[in-house]
């Protein structure tokens, strides 16, 4: 498509940097309507045809188009942040964007708004290029990624709204490639029992014993079967994340609930970990009406093609602006790529910044890793499809 120049980014991808920090998107609720606003305007001023999606009223999903046809190459950024926690251990205020040395700190700076920078500067010059030199383009800012819900590219997916033939997603990977990832199984576990007196805790039957009974199983049959699920560095885990009973503490409390996070090798499948739990669950040999056994979400993982048209430009592109061969991580955390992961789509997780930043306080991203991501995206979009000018 002709040869073109790449003038330096960092300062435009500072400046959007600073501008998506100072919006709160804190989830929950992941309340986005701010950041939908301002995203929309910025594309739309860019020349791309840009459309809000909610499926629930606040949690906005920002979708941008240029080009027609195939191959369709959407790229995706979750703006949605957690919360920032105690404040007394920030160091810089969480909705500030503040430069200090070669880092930029700010809540959301590596996960995952230091992408959506990156991605913005990319938007701009697909746009001044005169957009993609076949098929078309699509940039996606979502919600509700950090509360693995369905209201954010699940929801874009089910409406059909994208369909992508290869999906790019700003995880912070480093600028690394991730092209395999677990999947994700949410479980509550519900214990009933009858309430009593303290006094009396003979005339109840305490839900909280019931659950311990039934954790402390669970716990010790998974971790048994857990131990050889193994595929590389990745494991099969799980983890019993919240526990609530009781009433008052003078009170046999007549009911606890209990939530499961199980993550899942790309071998093993939501349907047969569900019924695992449940099973070992039903094991304990508590009474049948004491207890319910309920998926809350799930979603399959999935195994990348490493041949694959995207991961072979942007390997070509992290060696030509790197001049280091591409490496390749392994996911702690899940993508929304997850929902794609059924369907006949490339999926690639890549963008500056390191993944245990996110969620920390001083979460930062280095200003390097936000250039370098963005020369690598600007070539390997050149290598695949092209600018039309």
């Amino acid at each position: 498509m002709g040869e073109h120049t790449i003038q330096d980014p960092t300062t435009d991808i500072v400046s959007y940097l600073r501008e998506l920090i100072a919006i709160p998107t804190v989830s929950p609720p992941g309340e986005t309507s701010k950041m939908a606003a301002y995203l929309s305007n910025a594309l739309a001023a860019m020349g791309y045809s840009t459309e809000t999606y909610s499926a629930v009223p606040g949690l906005d999903n920002v979708v941008a188009r240029m080009g027609s046809g195939s191959p369709s190459l959407v790229f995706n950024v979750h703006v949605d942040t957690v919360d920032a926690g105690d404040l007394s251990r920030w160091s810089h205020p969480p909705l500030e964007a503040t430069p200090v040395g070669d880092h930029i700190f700010g809540l959301g700076a590596a996960n995952c708004k230091g992408s959506g920078a990156v991605q913005l500067w990319l938007a701009n010059k697909m746009a001044r290029r005169g957009g993609p030199g076949k098929g078309e383009v699509i940039f996606t800012f979502v919600t509700d990624e950090e509360n693995l819900g369905p209201n954010g590219m699940h929801f874009l997916r089910e409406q059909g709204i994208v369909a992508p033939d290869m999906l790019l997603l700003g995880a912070p990977t480093d600028n690394s490639l991730i092209t395999t990832e677990r999947g994700v199984l949410w479980v509550e576990i519900t214990t009933m029992g009858r309430a009593a007196h303290a006094g009396r805790p003979e005339d109840g039957d305490n839900a909280i014993l019931r659950m311990i009974r039934i954790v402390t199983h669970l716990d010790k049959e998974m971790a048994s079967r857990l131990s050889h699920r193994v595929d590389g560095d990745m494991r099969s885990t799980i983890n019993i994340g919240q526990v609530h009973g009781g009433l008052n503490t003078n009170v046999v409390p007549s009911q606890c609930v209990t939530q499961v996070d199980r993550r899942l090798l790309p071998s093993e499948t939501v349907y047969e970990a569900f019924a695992e739990i449940r099973s070992i669950v039903e094991s304990v040999g508590e009474p049948e009406n004491a207890v319910h056994v309920e998926r809350l979400r799930g979603t399959n993982g999935f195994r990348g093609d490493a041949s694959g048209p995207l991961v072979a430009s942007l390997s070509n592109a992290i060696h030509a602006v790197t001049g280091s061969p591409a490496g390749y991580s392994t996911a702690i955390g899940v993508s929304d790529g997850r929902y794609f992961a059924d369907d006949d789509v490339e999926i690639v997780n890549f963008g500056p910044g390191v993944g245990t930043e996110g969620h920390a306080s001083n979460e930062s991203v280095s200003i390097e890793s936000l250039r370098s991501s963005a020369l690598i995206l600007d070539q390997a979009f050149s290598n695949l499809i092209g600018y039309a000018t």
